[in-house]
């Protein structure tokens, strides 16, 4: 009796549908179904002090664009973005171009006539003011933190130590989650550490003095300070912005000091340069996108300032995004990826409805 029941039930089983057998997984999310759902205590606004308004030439077609940038938070690189609000307010950089657009790169824009192979005429004159920045400045150092030898590898319980010293700066380290799915990359070729601050991917390792230093890193539409020949460590005349793969191997070899945060397909797809280093040529010179102009947000009517707000990086919303990111479930993917590297868990920002 005991095995005709059996067989009845395994019998029935068969012909039951297998959602019936069994109780389905609910499909795993998305990143960017994670972010939708994000709740509003989770988004952090961003200064309109922070934000530039850079407005191009119309298209070919006659259609507006507006690129929005976000500047740089302390203690990171503040000489340069004093000098940026300084020239936009000056409005040094309205009637500029870009001159310069290289090929998974970067897309860089300044006074044509200063350190442009084709220039022509001279150069706009700097404004008053500008701060002078030293090598140095490209990574933050924090003297109270532990030297230690270059010889050995940075130990967790000692990241641990130095990021909670910034947090009781008011940098509020990542949770756990975020760090384990970065730390999954299996090993970073630029840095001892990479992890997330205040919405901002960084980069960390010992200096040359072996003390602990912390610097931005080259991910995508972030931008930097172009410069010539060390000591020269630029002004911020020349902007550029990334276009391409990063190129990490710029950190710490050139100031980042913003990110573009909206209208980035306005940099990245202008015709590419022929000449060296992507500039456009003497003959090319109607490929140059002229910048009408550049302002700080906050200097603008408040019916004009765009407002916008970033994921927090300390909530668990972000947590769970960037574990989504290294390890993809959702329907479309097979295997998952088992880490990201720091350039691919994006920071999400969103433009805020008036």
């Amino acid at each position: 009796m005991r095995t005709l029941l059996l067989a009845a039930s395994a019998a029935l089983a068969l012909a039951l549908p297998l959602a019936a057998q069994e109780t389905a997984k609910p499909a795993a999310l998305a990143p960017s179904e994670i972010v939708a759902a994000a709740p509003k205590a989770d988004w952090v606004a961003i200064p309109a002090e922070d934000v530039l308004v850079m407005t191009l030439a119309p298209d070919a077609e006659g259609k507006s664009r507006t690129v929005v940038i976000q500047l740089m938070p302390a203690p990171f690189s503040q000489g340069w973005v004093h000098n940026i609000r300084l020239f936009a307010r000056a409005k040094w950089y309205d009637g500029i171009s870009v001159n310069r657009v290289q090929d998974n790169y970067v897309t860089q824009w300044g006074d044509p006539n200063y350190d442009n192979p084709e220039a022509k005429g001279k150069p706009k004159p700097l404004p008053e003011g500008l701060t002078v920045m030293g090598e140095a400045d490209y990574s933050a150092v924090f003297p109270e933190f532990p030297t230690m030898p270059n010889l050995f590898p940075v130990t967790a319980t000692q990241r641990n130590a130095w990021l909670y010293e910034l947090a009781k700066k008011g940098f509020v380290p990542e949770t756990k989650t975020i760090q384990d799915a970065i730390a999954r990359q299996k090993g970073d070729s630029y840095a001892n550490e990479t992890f997330l601050l205040k919405g901002w991917p960084f980069g960390s390792g010992r200096n040359d003095d072996g003390v602990e230093a912390f610097w931005p890193t080259h991910c995508y539409g972030m931008v930097g300070v172009g410069r010539n020949y060390s000591p020269d460590t630029g002004s911020g005349a020349e902007l550029y912005t990334v276009i391409g793969h990063a190129p990490r191997h710029l950190d710490r070899n050139i100031a980042l000091v913003g990110r573009v945060i909206e209208g980035m397909q306005f940099l990245s797809s202008l015709p590419r340069g022929s000449g060296d280093l992507g500039f456009y040529t003497a003959e090319e010179s109607a490929k140059r996108t002229p910048i009408l102009s550049v302002r700080v947000a906050s200097d603008l009517a408040p019916s004009e300032q765009p407002a916008f707000e970033y994921l927090s990086t300390e909530s668990t919303t972000f947590a769970t995004y960037a574990e989504a990111i290294a390890n993809r479930r959702d329907p479309f993917f097979i295997a998952p990826a088992g880490g990201a590297d720091i350039c691919n868990i994006r920071v999400p920002v969103r433009r805020v409805a008036d």
